[in-house]
Order: structure tokens, then sequence, then C-alpha cells
């Protein structure tokens, strides 16, 4: 009846522990999947645009100067600045695919690949993984992963903890 039990036990505590991780889901920031709210081609150009996210959430692309960074827009359509052009200050990109970590289909953290140009040679480029997590009363970026054999695991662990954690200040490196 002992080992029952302990099974019993062992089964459901692992199917609750199951229940409890985040899960990832995937939005594009390419900009046939984004609405645009405004562009300019003039000088080195500009654009904003509204790209779907998950569990209401939205994220507006910004680019100006060939640089580019991300807000968090809330369903309740408050604005948080990511402000990824502010820890690096060449010039720079979004990936075209977003990680969501979500609870519950809520919105826990984000992922995204900001790729940075060197200042020496801009042909080369540096791939970092900006962890941010995400909230209904705040979203800032909280772990910024460099390149590494295991960047995307790692990205997942550092999002997964994110909301412990305190916002990090743009370095502008």
């Amino acid at each position: 009846m002992k080992i029952y039990l302990t099974v019993l036990f062992l089964i459901t505590l692992c199917a609750s522990s199951a229940i409890a991780q985040n899960k990832s889901a995937y939005t594009s920031t390419k900009t046939g999947a984004c609405r645009t709210i405004s562009s300019d081609s003039g000088g080195a150009g500009s654009y904003e645009g509204e790209c779907p996210g998950v569990g209401g959430y939205k994220v507006r692309l910004l680019e100006g100067d060939i640089r580019q960074t991300i807000n968090i827009i809330t369903p309740a359509k408050k604005k948080f600045e990511l402000n990824f052009w502010g820890f690096y200050g060449g010039f720079s990109s979004i990936g075209e695919k977003i990680e969501w970590r979500t609870k519950g289909g809520v919105p826990v953290a984000l992922i995204a690949r900001f790729n940075v140009a060197n200042a020496e040679d801009s042909s080369k480029n540096t791939s970092y993984l900006m962890v941010s997590k995400i909230g209904k009363t705040s979203s800032c970026v909280t772990d910024v992963v460099k390149p590494q054999a295991n960047q995307n695991e790692k990205a997942r662990e550092l999002a997964d903890a994110a909301g412990g954690k305190a916002c990090l200040e743009p370095s502008g490196d």
C-alpha cells in the first residue's frame, strides 16, 4: 500500500509540474505580418508597424537610422518600451520571429533576436537574444544572451525566471 501511495504521489507531482511549465508560442515581425502605422523612406528612413502577439499583446516594431527596437502593447493598450537600441548603438535589426513564453496562455516573457552590426565592418553582425519579462503593469529587458552553443536554451531558462528579476539598464555599448 505504501508503494502504491508513493507511486501515485510521484505521478501526481510530475503531472502538476508539467502543467506549471511555461510553453513557447511564436509570432512574426516580417513586414507582411505587421500593420504599417507609419513609414518614411527619406534619409535613413523610418518605420513603425504593429505586429500580432499572443494573449492580446502586440509588438510595435520601430526602425529609425537603420536601427530597430520593439515596444510591447498590452491588451489594455498600455505601451512598454524595451529600448533594444539603447543596449547596442550599432546598426541593428530584430529577427523575423519572436518567442513568447506563456503560462496558461498568458505571456510572461519574450525572447527576440537582435542582430547588431560591427562598428568597423557593418557586414559582420553579432546576434544576441534579448530576454524581457512581460506583464500588464511592466515589461522590460532582464537579460541579454550573447552568441553561444546553447543560446536558445539559455534564453528560455532566463525567460522562465524573468518575472522575479530587475530590469536591465541599457549600456549603449
